[in-house]
């Protein structure tokens, strides 16, 4: 298994399938909901309406048209309320069944922007963190050794946050 942190528009990435930071309707938002749904097509929203939505923490998967990816995932997650709703695990739910859901389509990469920091107000130190430490410990022994996993970064600040996630985490399992 491999992790790559780059800062760029998902929309445009030859993966095979991408994460889609949705709200629980499934038809669309801002941010990195409303990108992938343009870039998409109407042919997603239409896809996406007949999902009935979808849970915080949980995930549902659709094709991706006009994407570059074959696949959306499409994930529900957190708003931020301070840390003390459960925030945390749905978070790690978020990335946990997507990476299970892409496994389970054969899928041999994935794209995940960054879940719940932009509107929904997570801590971005804090949702690398459960994004590194859930990413690994859900490949560990499923994913084969050439499964890719991309955190696609949407700025400066969130890329340089994943690079220091990535190296506390190592930190961690040396000691």
């Amino acid at each position: 298994m491999h992790i790559k942190v780059l800062q760029g528009d998902i929309t445009k990435l030859h993966v095979d399938a991408i994460v889609n930071a949705a709200n629980s309707s499934l038809l669309g938002g801002g941010g990195v909901d409303g990108a992938i749904h343009r870039a998409a097509g109407k042919e997603l929203l239409e896809e996406c309406r007949e999902l009935h939505g979808c849970k915080t923490g949980q995930c549902k998967m659709t094709k991706g048209y006009n994407l570059p990816a074959k696949y959306v995932i499409h994930t529900v997650g957190p708003v931020w309320n301070g840390g003390t709703d459960g925030e945390a695990e749905l978070l790690s739910c978020c990335y946990r069944n997507s990476i299970q859901c892409a496994i389970e389509h054969e899928c041999k990469s994935i794209a995940f922007p960054a879940i719940s920091t932009g509107i929904y107000g997570y801590p971005k130190e804090q949702a690398a963190e459960i994004a590194i430490s859930t990413i690994i410990d859900s490949t560990k022994g499923q994913a084969d050794s050439d499964f890719e996993v991309w955190l696609v970064a949407f700025d400066e600040e969130t890329e340089r946050l994943y690079h220091n996630a990535m190296l506390q985490y190592s930190e961690s399992l040396k000691s």
